[in-house]
């Protein structure tokens, strides 16, 4: 198993200015040179950084673990094809996830309203992101996925690798798809393969 840790200050300035092809050029040639180094696949540990995917495909010859489609198909085993999804408004917002799992798996995703998405995302940068996991925000989180709940979401998707850290599956009324393990799980059977 060979890694590549990027510094996350960088990718977050990125995020932050709308940088998504300085992004991309930054995680793929991180992909290069694991695939210099003998790699056999690429796994990205991320969601949000799944919205540069595409860029890393492009330039690197490896076989290319995507996060969504590993959780899709968690998802499918579990015979639900509607689920709340939680992460960054990137995740959220934007389709590059939601629209991967709708398009691959026919999975219809619910996401929270505007102010929630606002405050999950505010969450994720000023608190897990610093290692922070304070009652309020995990109380908060538990609210949203309730609320989810009762429009119809029949499992959540935890979007961002450190949601799972805070809220645990005892924690939600609805059944758990924790997209750090889902992926992590998708490896090991990639390299045993």
């Amino acid at each position: 198993m060979l890694l590549h840790s990027v510094d996350f200050h960088e990718i977050e300035e990125c995020q932050r200015r709308g940088e998504w092809d300085k992004t991309g050029d930054i995680l793929a040639e991180a992909a290069l040179g694991l695939q210099r180094a003998g790699a056999e696949g690429i796994v990205l540990c991320t969601n949000t950084m799944h919205k540069v995917a595409d860029a890393i495909e492009s330039r690197c010859s490896l076989p290319f673990l995507h996060i969504a489609d590993a959780t899709g198909r968690a998802i499918i085993r579990a015979g639900m094809t509607r689920v709340a999804l939680l992460g960054t408004r990137y995740t959220m917002e934007q389709d590059f996830y939601r629209g991967r799992l709708t398009e691959q798996f026919s999975i219809n995703c619910l996401i929270p309203e505007a102010d929630e998405r606002a405050k999950i995302n505010q969450i994720i940068f000023e608190e897990l992101c610093l290692g922070q996991f304070t009652e309020a925000s995990r109380t908060y989180y538990a609210q949203v996925i309730a609320r989810l709940a009762e429009q119809g979401a029949q499992g959540v998707i935890f979007g961002c690798t450190e949601i799972g850290l805070l809220v645990p599956e005892e924690r939600s009324v609805l059944p758990v798809f924790d997209t750090a393990a889902i992926h992590a799980e998708d490896a090991v059977a990639f390299m045993l393969s």
